[in-house]
């Protein structure tokens, strides 16, 4: 079981709860269960509220609802371990991702991508007339989301808490360009005013949007690279590389964090999981193409395979940001 499987899972243990009478008829599982990783010092890998929300509506304790789920999901093969700890949150302990698994992933998530972006007119509101440049970019976004997940605009508040660029700011997209100008805009919560610098024009590692597109560059150019060199690439493990480890959790968690982005209206979430993904891939991609004398090996067509899926899954993202993912930089 990878990651993305467990909202599905959740799902389908309450509903089964349910027709076996362990929870009461009105306890109807939720459309969709957000499922985040652990906040650090937490208990697990993964941990998720559902209990909350199932036991509103059976009229019940949260921790019964969450031990009767924990019974049912500890079973689950793919599944380690579940413990309930508070008031009745699950968390989840899940065996390390394999990386075929999380390749096939994020094709699978890409192409739901390529539909959201190829169909952006049906996406994208209609009337967008009185909303200001932030409004629109943060709206946009969250619409972007929303569809990704399956939903439409319909899902939508009518409005969104959106705090506006700074009128010291002044004309942002003059200045840095339309792409840069919506990063910084996306970077932070909607309620919060965004902050602009020459910072998002340097070409370093000091700008983290820079960061997110050369990393996704340098992917497209490690494909480039194997293919001079006479090999290609081939999902299969990658444990002999320290590095990918920190890279396979990331990219494991992406769905999840697509999840919670589009159903806590938080572009800023997706925001931070690209750069995250940037540096585990800017770590890793040195080790994906034969050195010196080496010759190409099953291990470097297995690398290059999980850089290629980490370059998709930025690209992706960006796309649902609203901005470019740029060949070659």
């Amino acid at each position: 079981m990878i990651p993305a499987d467990l909202s599905r899972c959740v799902v389908r243990a309450v509903r089964c709860a349910v027709d076996d009478g362990e929870l009461a008829p009105e306890a109807a599982a939720p459309a969709r269960v957000v499922v985040e990783r652990t906040r650090p010092g937490g208990v697990g890998d993964y941990a998720t509220p559902v209990a909350f929300q199932v036991a509103k509506a059976a009229r019940c304790a949260p921790r019964d609802v969450a031990g009767v789920l924990a019974r049912r999901l500890g079973a689950e093969p793919g599944i380690e371990r579940v413990e309930v700890t508070g008031a009745g949150f699950l968390n989840f302990v899940l065996p390390a991702p394999s990386a075929p698994a999380v390749i096939i992933e994020a094709i699978v998530r890409d192409i739901a991508i390529r539909d959201v972006r190829g169909g952006a007119a049906h996406v994208l509101p209609a009337d967008e007339s009185g909303l200001g440049l932030r409004e629109r970019v943060v709206r946009r976004s969250v619409l972007r989301l929303v569809a990704a997940e399956g939903g439409t605009e319909r899902d939508l508040p009518d409005t969104l808490a959106v705090a506006p660029v700074a009128r010291r700011d002044g004309d942002v997209v003059a200045r840095y360009g339309a792409d840069a100008a919506s990063w910084a805009m996306l970077a932070v919560p909607a309620r919060e005013t965004p902050a602009f610098s020459d910072l998002l024009l340097h070409q370093g590692e000091a700008n983290e949007f820079f960061r997110v597109r050369y990393a996704h560059a340098r992917s497209r150019a490690l494909e480039r690279n194997a293919g001079r060199l006479g090999f290609h690439q081939e999902p299969g493990d990658v444990d002999d590389v320290d590095e990918a480890a920190a890279l396979l959790r990331l990219l494991a968690d992406h769905p999840l964090v697509l999840e919670a982005a589009a159903y806590h209206r938080a572009p800023e979430r997706l925001v931070r999981n690209l750069v995250e993904l940037a540096d585990a891939l800017l770590d890793f991609h040195h080790r994906v193409v034969p050195q010196g004398d080496e010759k190409p090996s099953a291990a470097h067509r297995a690398r290059l395979a999980l850089a290629d899926a980490a370059g998709t899954v930025l690209a992706g993202g960006l796309a649902l940001l609203g901005m470019d993912a740029p060949e070659r930089l």
